[in-house]
């Protein structure tokens, strides 16, 4: 069976996937660890050397940074891409900014306010006061700790500008997005899908950042098309 290889966003876990390593339980699924490095090249790197020698692969945001990375580095490794909620464009000076902020934060106030500060960006604007969405986002983010999500926000920051090789994949490509995603809206998402050839586009409805956990039937619904080679357009 085709393993599959999923790798979280910014202050994720294998939480973030868990809906869909139970969908996909008949196959191998390795969920990636981007916490030890403080590049995306590294992180990628990192990836390559414990993955199985081919596998399909998933990315939400940062991981969909990540994803990018990987396949500029082994395109050959790779069988299917899936980018979930992500963005091809480097940060902008806002951006980096904001993030530069929130390791000051980090290092002079503690870690223990950050996920609190961040959730509403993480969820679509029905779940904001969802406590049990709210819970499992902050449970992720302990879990990551302050001293990896420093490092996570600096491979962030330092991401280059992926939008000139995505015309280069060639893989069968899932784009998908939330329709109420405010960090990587859908017109990121539409990007990534006109770059790439002959990727597909799935816009789930009632949505924010973390479509896995806020929609997990209509993505793993998306993914388990993903992963069906007869449902996937052919590349142009």
């Amino acid at each position: 069976m085709e393993p599959i290889v999923f790798i979280p966003g910014l202050l994720c876990t294998e939480i973030l996937f868990a809906p869909q390593i139970v969908a996909f339980s008949d196959r191998p699924i390795l969920v990636a660890d981007h916490r030890r490095h403080e590049t995306i090249a590294e992180i990628a790197d990192s990836i390559l050397d414990t993955a199985p020698e081919s596998f399909a692969l998933a990315g939400l945001s940062m991981g969909g940074y990540i994803a990018m990375e990987i396949m500029r580095k082994a395109p050959e490794r790779i069988t299917r891409l899936a980018l979930l909620d992500t963005n091809s464009r480097p940060d902008t000076a806002d951006q980096i900014k904001r993030r530069k902020f929130l390791i000051k934060l980090t290092v002079e106030k503690g870690f223990g306010k950050i996920p609190h500060l961040l959730y509403p960006g993480f969820v679509h604007a029905d779940l904001e006061n969802d406590e049990d969405m709210k819970a499992t986002v902050v449970e992720m983010a302990t879990e990551t700790g302050g001293e990896a999500f420093i490092r996570q926000i600096k491979a962030v920051i330092g991401r280059q500008d992926s939008r000139p090789q995505l015309n280069d994949i060639k893989c069968p490509t899932l784009v998908l997005v939330g329709d109420g995603d405010t960090l990587t809206p859908p017109s990121r998402a539409q990007e990534i899908h006109e770059l790439i050839p002959g990727s597909k586009l799935a816009v789930i409805e009632g949505c924010g950042h973390l479509a896995t956990l806020e929609a997990p039937s209509a993505v793993t619904a998306e993914l388990k098309k993903w992963m069906d080679n007869s449902s996937m357009h052919s590349p142009r």
